[in-house]
């Protein structure tokens, strides 16, 4: 194509066609930079459609993961729940002194030991800036929601670190009471004094605050995922 152009203008030179020469030359180079314009749109349009590929992945991926967190989530949330709801009963049995339940009570103090535990490891957001990921991603209210969730996975886990020191706690108290393989009761008027029911209260606020937390992180994942689901349609 080259060899081509070469000898048009040769042949234009030999003939003494100066003006039309000009032209040729002109309207060659106007090929010629078309030509780059078009080879660098096709570039970036390549680039773009590579950019746009790899943020999809990253949607799926993500929300793939956002709803396993949900799942686990909302597996912790009916332990939790079902612990909450016995500590307010045991409240209840202390203050009306029912000692018709003293088997029951029981088995809840032994409850005290144990509790819903996520342990969540929601770095998605840190993990996404620390990457570069974050570049990937045109939605600025999936990163803001990203980011917001991560800290409300912080707090979550906070306040299962809370409950874990309560329950270290708890101990001692539980095991001086009740057998913990039997549930079978030593020191009846101990479990239904001061000292179980400020327990069990402060083992329903705790389970009443995480309640909440996880709550929150599976309504933030439905809003995260609907937002991801848009942009993958």
């Amino acid at each position: 194509m080259i060899q081509f152009f070469r000898k048009i203008r040769h042949d234009l030179l030999n003939m003494g066609k100066t003006g039309k020469y000009l032209q040729y030359a002109i309207g060659e180079i106007v090929l010629v930079v078309i030509g780059i314009l078009i080879a660098l749109s096709i570039n970036n349009w390549n680039e773009q459609q590579s950019k746009r590929k790899a943020e999809l992945n990253f949607y799926r991926n993500t929300k793939q993961r956002l709803l396993d967190d949900a799942n686990n989530i909302a597996a912790e949330l009916r332990s939790n729940n079902n612990y909450s709801k016995q500590y307010k009963y045991a409240i209840k049995l202390i203050e009306t002194k029912n000692i018709g339940e003293i088997d029951t009570l029981g088995k809840i103090a032994v409850n005290l030991i144990d509790y819903s535990d996520f342990d969540g490891q929601g770095n998605i957001y840190e993990t996404m800036v620390n990457s570069g990921e974050i570049k990937l991603l045109h939605n600025e209210k999936i990163i803001e929601e990203l980011r917001r969730l991560e800290e409300t996975y912080f707090y979550m886990n906070r306040m299962e670190a809370i409950h874990f020191e309560a329950v270290m706690s708890f101990i001692p108290e539980v095991s001086q009471t009740a057998h913990l393989q039997t549930d079978k009761i030593e020191n009846e008027d101990y479990l239904y004094g001061l000292v179980f029911e400020n327990l069990f209260v402060l083992a329903y606020k705790l389970t009443h605050e995480k309640d909440e937390v996880y709550n929150r992180i599976i309504n933030e994942i439905e809003s995260i995922v609907q937002l991801i689901d848009a942009e993958l349609k």
